[in-house]
């Protein structure tokens, strides 16, 4: 271990610069320790966040980076470090190896995130720490603020303070995140939801926990223990009346683990209640949110409850394929890959997943690939009840954070080139019963909704052959407006915008020929004499900004010694440079002829140098105006 540290030391002294000796030694061992903390910790599949082990590994990450930044790092350091680390522990810890792109990846991006709000709170802590006594502690309030401001943990702020001799006030940092979560607490009761949710514990501790049937069934009786009506409970609810029901069993999904809850009918002799959403509280609470549509109820009646089999049916689809994608994705990119938030819909899924960069064209082929492969195998999908324990061990895939009871329902799908379990994982959701019923899966999109955060969009079942055919149809009329077949359309295309690019090249060519004189132009093309110097000025329809600087040098060189301004209008807004002779420097200023033109076409300010300015404004109608207004600043400044 000894020799493991002193390899990362000498990497960590090449690459600050910062030899090892003094107080940069305490520094590098930091480094050294807190790299080899991150990287097992990211192998582990734990991921940067703000609670849970999430919050430990981001506290170590930063403590790291802390003290590369004290030894002169001024850009990000310990991913540079994680080829030697994984070079020296790899061969004995496969996991490291495995894992060493996506440790690269989430050092980097959470040292870089940190570097932009790491000078600035040091910073800060100088100048508070610059106000106190000899000894005294740093405000709670101060810590606090670089805690919630500029992410420094509090452990973080205590350690930079320690050379020092300082501490923290730990009372009044406690003091100031309570008052924090108050705020938040007195926000949220202020929006009637605390009210009706402690509703949901005295209906919970009165009539206890709602039995489930509804994974081996669709249809069942219960009795109606609670109507809740406008966050109160009542006896009766009429027709017209918005409810929810709780009942003593039902074969309604509640919305959990990213699935959303079943809807369908309940309904008695002369009463139907048309269910919308079913919620789950407390775990095992179900709540049935309808409108009473024929009827009264009465608490105590018995209903038939029926789900929307068809629904239902869709949204086992869009589950069991969520699973099949979340195994395809940690194959492909790695076992860094951690579920963070789902959607299951009817026929569709929305997936989000610890990953630190966009996947490519190729990676998202290769997923929708392998994820259709196992639905053609049409494997069984398989559900058991088991021990936790036993779970785990036999390797199903649990979400951190989620809670699980003694026993857990274990859903296992397909089988991998090696005979192996493809997907296994903990769910209390509802499945298919083989692969093939989902039948298709497309995913449609891809994107970041958080810094090493991506999110997937997908579609399953009829939903995906609707989008699919949507495609062929837009295809089929691209191909035929450009008169060509559907397989030879990108090949169509690229030469058309090659093509477009040949001729705004020409476009661009013609117009700069226009400003210089070669071809015929508006707004006073011929030089004119102002007060002994001649002076060229053009208005240019649709030459490129960028185009006008090299123009007005050609013309420059054209006109000999002289003045030249140049406006060029697009999409109505007006670009202007103006451009003197070397040798008028002593008699003209450019700057202060552009800002002339710019105020005619409404714009501000303007800059750049005695010999050459450029400005714009909103108003390109003016455009002739500002050439005036340029003419007779020269004016001005010729006769002083």
């Amino acid at each position: 271990e000894i020799d493991l540290f002193a390899r990362i030391i000498e990497a960590s002294v090449e690459l600050t610069g910062a030899p090892d000796i003094g107080a940069n030694r305490p520094s590098h061992k930091v480094i050294a320790d807190h790299l080899r903390a991150s990287a097992f910790l990211l192998a582990d599949g734990v991921t940067p966040s703000n609670e849970g082990r999430g919050y430990v590994l981001r506290r170590i990450m930063r403590r790291g980076m802390r003290h590369a930044h004290m030894l002169g790092a001024r850009e990000p350091l310990m991913w540079r470090l994680v080829p030697v680390l994984v070079g020296l522990m790899g061969d004995a810890f496969g996991e490291l190896r495995r894992a060493e792109a996506s440790i690269v990846e989430w050092l980097r991006l959470e040292e870089t995130n940190f570097r932009r709000t790491l000078e600035r709170g040091l910073r800060l802590l100088e100048d508070e720490t610059r106000a106190l006594g000899e000894g005294e502690p740093l405000a709670g309030e101060t810590a606090f603020k670089l805690y919630d401001t500029y992410g420094f943990p509090l452990d973080l702020t205590q350690d930079a303070l320690r050379a020092g001799g300082r501490g923290v006030d730990e009372e009044g940092f406690r003091t100031a995140m309570e008052r924090q979560r108050a705020e938040a607490r007195k926000h949220w009761k202020g929006s009637g939801e605390a009210s009706v949710e402690s509703l949901w514990y005295d209906i919970r501790d009165e009539h206890g926990a709602t039995e489930f049937l509804g994974y081996g069934a669709e249809r069942s009786d219960a009795k109606v223990l609670a109507i809740v009506r406008d966050g109160a409970v009542v006896e009766r609810a009429v027709t017209g009346d918005r409810v929810s029901l709780v009942t003593n069993q039902t074969v309604f999904y509640g919305e959990s683990g990213g699935q959303v809850g079943d809807t369908g009918e309940a309904t008695a002799e002369g009463v139907r209640v048309h269910i919308d959403d079913t919620l789950k509280k407390l775990g095992d609470l179900f709540i049935h949110q309808g409108t009473v549509e024929e009827g009264s109820l009465e608490t105590g009646a018995t209903l038939t409850l029926a789900i929307d089999s068809e629904r239902r049916r869709r949204l086992r689809r869009a589950h069991s394929a969520t699973h099949l994608m979340h195994a395809a994705l940690r194959r492909r990119l790695g076992d860094h890959v951690a579920q963070k938030g789902s959607l299951v819909a009817p026929d569709r899924l929305r997936f989000d997943f610890s990953h630190p960069r966009s996947l490519t064209a190729e990676d998202l082929a290769a997923v929708e690939a392998e994820v259709n492969h196992f639905l053609r195998r049409n494997d069984p999908a398989d559900v058991r009840v088991m021990a936790i324990a036993d779970a785990i061990d036999a390797g199903a895939m649990a979400l951190f954070g989620e809670k699980y009871g003694e026993e857990v329902r274990v859903v296992t799908m397909g089988l991998d080139e090696s005979g192996a379990i493809y997907s296994m994982e903990l769910c209390g959701g509802t499945h298919i019963g083989r692969t093939g019923d989902i039948a298709l899966f497309k995913i449609v999109s891809e994107g970041a909704v958080a810094s090493g955060v991506r999110r997937i969009e997908a579609l399953t079942g009829e939903a995906a052959f609707d989008h699919v055919r949507t495609e062929e149809g837009w295809l089929d009329e691209v191909a035929g407006a450009l008169r060509t077949t559907p397989s030879e359309v990108g090949g169509r295309v690229r030469g058309l915008l090659d093509e477009r690019r040949r001729l705004e090249q020409e476009v661009t060519d013609l117009r700069r020929r226009l400003a210089t004189g070669e071809a015929g132009g508006s707004g006073g093309e011929s030089v004119k004499d102002v007060g002994g110097i001649a002076f060229s000025a053009r208005v240019i329809e649709g030459l490129p900004a960028r185009e006008l600087r090299g123009a007005a040098d050609a013309l420059k060189k054209e006109l000999g010694e002289g003045v030249v301004a140049l406006i060029a209008v697009n999409d109505g807004k007006a670009a202007l440079v103006v451009a003197v002779s070397d040798g008028l420097g002593d008699r003209v200023d450019a700057v202060s002829l552009l800002r002339a033109g710019v105020d005619a076409v409404g714009g501000k300010g303007g800059g750049g140098r005695a010999d050459f300015a450029q400005g714009g404004g909103p108003d390109g109608a003016r455009a002739g105006a500002a050439v005036e207004a340029i003419e007779n600043a020269l004016a001005r400044a010729v006769t002083g």
